[in-house]
């Protein structure tokens, strides 16, 4: 069976795994020669995604052939640092100055931009607010000087975006259906990177949300494709609670 099952499996992982399998939902199910992180009473599979989700284009097909799948990724809208010893003392414990955004959601997409468009797929952006775990043991990497990252934990969930077909993702793009814009003027408006604006332009093209139509000097320009009688609006987001 591939999946990593419970096996170093962290606590905001376990706990948003749970959260979306629901009551009367199982976990930790064999299928299709995977490990799946869940399924609802209603017959909808659950995977729970925090990182790349490269590994995930295969496993989600497959998974399809049986039923609906949702998967979860976290967007970490406030994060606290905990730094421990070694023995368990807590030494500190601050807000991190970084605040997720849903755009954050093209850093892992990008590796498998077309995941939206597998027949019953559906995106779900988790909006949770965790603790973060972290150990001064000497063994975590030189941008942390030494210190180990060892777990996240969920503290509240704050709502959910979902992104049920590629035409949702036209939120993304904060712009009037007769605007031209570039990489940069993306970031401008949203207030994101250059490299996310760039990563998410990439997977909106692919999804055929955006079409590049020339260049203006050395930069891309972009403008919507097919979608011209959808006007921009707020990410749907629903609420919840703890």
């Amino acid at each position: 069976m591939k999946g990593i099952g419970t096996a170093g499996e962290s606590g905001l992982h376990r706990a948003l795994k749970f959260r979306y399998a629901g009551e009367g939902g199982r976990t930790e199910i064999p299928l299709k020669g995977y490990i799946c992180d869940g399924v609802t009473e209603g017959g909808e599979y659950i995977e729970v995604q925090t990182g790349s989700f490269k590994p995930l284009r295969d496993k989600v097909e497959k998974l399809t052939e049986a039923g609906p799948v949702r998967i979860i990724h976290p967007i970490m809208v406030t994060k606290y640092l905990e730094l421990f010893d070694t023995e368990g003392t807590l030494l500190s414990r601050r807000k991190s100055p970084r605040k997720g955004t849903p755009w954050d959601l093209f850093n892992v997409l990008v590796y498998a931009p077309d995941l939206p468009e597998i027949p019953g797929v559906t995106i779900e952006l988790a909006l949770v607010e965790v603790s973060e775990q972290r150990v001064r043991d000497g063994r975590g990497s030189w941008r942390r000087r030494g210190v180990s990252i060892a777990g996240r934990e969920l503290l509240v969930h704050h709502g959910s975006i979902p992104l049920g077909s590629p035409g949702d993702y036209r939120y993304f793009v904060p712009f009037q259906r007769d605007e031209t814009f570039t990489v940069r003027s993306l970031g401008d408006k949203t207030g994101i990177p250059p490299t996310l604006a760039g990563k998410t332009l990439y997977v909106l093209t692919r999804l055929s949300v955006t079409t590049r139509i020339g260049k203006k000097g050395h930069a891309w320009v972009y403008r919507l494709t097919g979608m011209e009688n959808l006007e921009p609006g707020p990410l749907p987001i629903a609420a919840s609670g703890p």
